[in-house]
């Protein structure tokens, strides 16, 4: 009779031993999720602060008349600069959310890469020239058209060419190329 007792009494303390060890593996992740967020934050704040920065300083010096005339298309230059830039991030963190949420929809059709990247090397340059930065394109002409969404895969463009903008010293080379490579092609974005 004693024997059941027994195996009743140390299967249940498995039982809890099991529940302790998942209860404390899901805090560990939770705790981990927590800090990946408050990271996540803490990087977003300073990406949105950074522009903001910019043009709220370049406007106050233009409003209390501490900009000789000359240099006042420069200053206008870098607030919208940096007022696209900080759109640009908005832009992202909702795309983000949109795929969190699977909203995010992807209008595949064939397209041209040399336009589209033209475009974000474009939409790139003014903020590569401020910081002395040259950005060089190098096409292959037997690419052809590739199945894609023109906007996103301009946007990714973009966002590659902003990094290697971004952490290339001034005088420094930014250098993007697309090339077919068998079934598929590849665009590359370089920095010194």
């Amino acid at each position: 009779v004693e024997t059941p007792i027994v195996r009743g009494m140390a299967h249940d303390v498995t039982e809890r031993r099991q529940a302790l060890a998942r209860e404390k593996e899901a805090r560990l992740e939770a705790e981990a999720a927590n800090r990946l967020k408050d990271e996540f934050l803490s990087t977003l704040s300073h990406e949105l602060r950074t522009p903001l920065t910019a043009i709220i300083g370049w406007s106050k010096l233009l409003i209390q008349g501490d900009v000789d005339l000359d240099k006042q298309p420069v200053a206008l230059e870098t607030i919208v600069r940096n007022a696209q830039a900080q759109g640009q991030l908005i832009n992202d963190l909702l795309e983000v959310s949109r795929i969190i949420t699977g909203k995010l929809h992807l209008n595949f059709g064939p397209c041209q890469l040399q336009p589209i990247v033209e475009a974000a090397i474009e939409s790139i340059r003014p903020t590569a020239e401020a910081k002395g930065v040259k950005v060089k394109a190098l096409f292959e002409p037997r690419v052809g058209l590739v199945s894609g969404d023109a906007d996103r895969l301009q946007q990714v463009v973009w966002n590659l060419l902003s990094n290697a903008v971004k952490f290339t010293r001034s005088g420094g080379l930014v250098e993007v190329r697309f090339q077919r490579n068998n079934s598929h092609v590849e665009i590359v974005v370089c920095d010194s």
